[in-house]
């Protein structure tokens, strides 16, 4: 008999305290971070962070998760084009 894996969606939650600490879930990729910009890989597309003495305190890929601490700005979300999921660069999508 063929095994069977039931993939389970966690979905997409972000909690925020006081601009400070923020807790994201259903986080699948850390694309970039430095002390200024973390840019995540989600569910719902990617997110882009931007503050000050941004720290990742907690990452769990198991679980999707991930904790953020620092001075937090600004939180965009972005919807994953189709020339991002098949992983075609700027330039390519420049160029055509």
């Amino acid at each position: 008999m063929e095994e069977r894996r039931i993939v389970q969606q966690t979905g997409h939650r972000f909690c925020m305290e006081n601009r400070k600490h923020a807790e994201l879930t259903g986080i699948t990729d850390v694309i970039s971070f430095d002390l200024e910009k973390i840019i995540l890989e989600s569910d719902c597309g990617h997110i882009t962070i931007k503050g000050a003495e941004l720290h990742v305190k907690r990452l769990s890929v198991e679980k999707k998760e991930i904790d953020i601490e620092g001075r937090l700005d600004s939180i965009v979300y972005t919807e994953n084009s189709s020339a991002q999921k098949k992983g075609e660069s700027v330039l390519g999508r420049l160029f055509r």
